[in-house]
């Protein structure tokens, strides 16, 4: 049990960041889409922290959903499917204010999950490949910015059958294809390990090294096969739109390298004031979700900052909702076990 309280305490801290590194680029691209930018330090962070602290918010949940796998394997079925409908509800109330909405896609991340949890490691890991090499296939015959408006940031056909599938699955902001494989990546990382120093070392090795190589690959290319006024120079980024294969391996490189070093200093954070100011915001990280949405973003828009502002700009005023955000946790964990979204949920699904 020790050792288990050890190991959540650095995914709490993962996740603590993630959900930071989210806020950052939401707040970024409320407050600055479309401003001309010149370049500088928080341009450049928010650009390698855009689909990346997203990624590794989706590799905790899929581990998330492996250990509770091991503690109630006979319910765990009945239980996601119910919360993946709960999600799926949620998150599409969000989209109506909010078109960068990951909460329904969470909702499918999980429903396929569930059932690719008796799946082997290799089979796990066959099918993360697929994903990959199907999205390939589809960009190369699909157009990628159907129903998008990339001038706005805006999606047209969203509410119809045929726009909430392309959508899901090709080209919004985090489809199925192929980001259910950082999920599957998280199942994965579960199975492991985490406590053992070694496993946490090579996490951090690993991630490092996918990061590096997925950069000078994409640099080689960019310069020499595939050149920037190509059409097919997208193929060979590591952005997140689209997806392709080596902004998978720089994002999941990314997680590995966050999620293994918030292991890392867990034990020496286990007593400390740190963590207990940080870890409710961690727990409570649905909750803050829909909050930074509803009264963050809300609050920029009242206030007539949408779409004028710098980066940051955009930095500072989502690094002061964090600290809030934070203290608004850590306040409400003195009274309630779980916070206000992550009770509702627990009440309504089991």
């Amino acid at each position: 049990m020790n050792h288990m309280s050890e190991r959540l305490i650095g995914l709490d801290v993962a996740r603590y960041f993630a959900f930071v590194g989210m806020v950052i680029v939401n707040f970024d691209v409320a407050m600055s889409y479309g401003v001309q930018s010149n370049g500088g330090f928080f341009n450049e962070l928010i650009g390698q922290l855009q689909g990346r602290a997203s990624a590794t918010f989706v590799v905790l949940a899929g581990i998330g959903l492996g250990l509770s796998s091991f503690k109630r394997e006979s319910q765990t079925v009945n239980i996601i499917i119910k919360r993946a409908i709960f999600l799926l509800i949620l998150g599409l109330l969000n989209m109506s204010i909010f078109e960068g909405d990951i909460l329904h896609y969470y909702a499918f991340y999980f429903l396929f999950g569930v059932f690719l949890l008796p799946f082997s490691n290799r089979l796990l890991i066959w099918i993360i490949g697929l994903l990959n090499v199907v999205y390939f296939c589809m960009i190369l015959s699909i157009d990628y910015e159907a129903g998008w408006n990339f001038e706005e940031l805006t999606y047209s056909g969203f509410w119809t059958i045929d726009g909430f599938a392309r959508n899901l699955f090709f080209n919004g902001f985090h489809p199925i294809l192929p980001w259910l494989g950082f999920f599957l990546l998280g199942i994965l990382l579960s199975r492991a390990s985490l406590r053992e120093r070694q496993v946490q070392i090579k996490m951090i090795t690993w991630g490092l090294a996918a990061i590096i190589f997925s950069e000078i690959m994409s640099f080689i290319f960019s310069g020499y096969l595939i050149p920037a006024d190509s059409e097919l120079h997208f193929l060979v980024m590591t952005e997140s739109m689209p997806p392709m294969l080596l902004y998978f391996l720089a994002a999941s490189g990314s997680a590995f390298l966050v999620i293994g070093l918030c292991l890392v200093v867990s034990e020496r954070l286990r007593d400390s004031n740190v963590y207990s100011l940080i870890s409710p915001a961690g727990t409570q990280t649905l909750t803050l979700y829909i909050l930074h949405i509803i009264v963050g973003l809300g609050f920029i828009d009242a206030l007539g900052l949408t779409g004028s502002q710098t980066s940051s700009h955009a930095f500072v005023a989502a690094i002061i909702f964090c600290i809030i955000g934070t203290i608004f946790a850590f306040s409400w964990s003195k009274w309630f076990s779980r916070g206000i979204f992550e009770s509702l949920m627990r009440k309504l699904t089991g």
